[in-house]
């Protein structure tokens, strides 16, 4: 994940996400259906859903799948890199390090300040967990639907991890 502020581009390697699966899932905004806070979540993907939450903390999602699905992605947690000190444990620190606001909210991310490049030298060890913060989903909230990067040293600081899944990067 990359953002340019002026002349300066703050990268991290994102670490944790929580995918959110339409109307059906009673965890995703758009199970309400189409309102104007979540009206991008049904256009066209790679565009950025931010949204304000608890009145206090800008969330950063990435809208994908066909549009008209309203699938999401949202950031949950990165690594900083090129020296970069941020804590970026957590998606509303994350938000705020990168400067995310709600001026960002259906921004596209193929082109704008706001961008992603793979990285192929990079071997993630992925493993999937039950999301956070959704009680309320009915039989969505165990739904493994929250992917960590465990071989990376940030997923230490992240909550919810069976420790025995946590390995140093070989």
């Amino acid at each position: 994940m990359a953002r340019r502020v002026g002349a300066r581009v703050l990268r991290a390697r994102v670490v944790e996400v929580e995918a959110y699966l339409g109307p059906k899932d009673l965890a995703s905004h758009s199970s309400k259906g189409r309102t104007p806070r979540t009206e991008v979540m049904f256009g066209p993907p790679g565009r950025a859903y931010v949204y304000f939450v608890y009145g206090m903390h800008w969330l950063f999602n990435i809208v994908c799948g066909r549009e008209g699905a309203a699938h999401a992605v949202l950031i949950r947690a990165a690594d900083p890199m090129d020296g970069w000190d941020a804590r970026l444990t957590g998606p509303a620190r994350l938000t705020s390090a990168f400067g995310i606001t709600g001026l960002h909210n259906r921004l596209d991310l193929c082109s704008g300040p706001i961008g992603f490049t793979g990285d192929p030298s990079y071997r993630p060890r992925i493993i999937r967990t039950a999301r956070i913060g959704v009680d309320y989903a009915g039989d969505w909230k165990d739904r493994p639907l929250r992917f960590i990067d465990v071989s990376n040293p940030v997923a230490l600081k992240l909550k919810g991890i069976p420790r025995e899944q946590l390995s140093p990067r070989r």
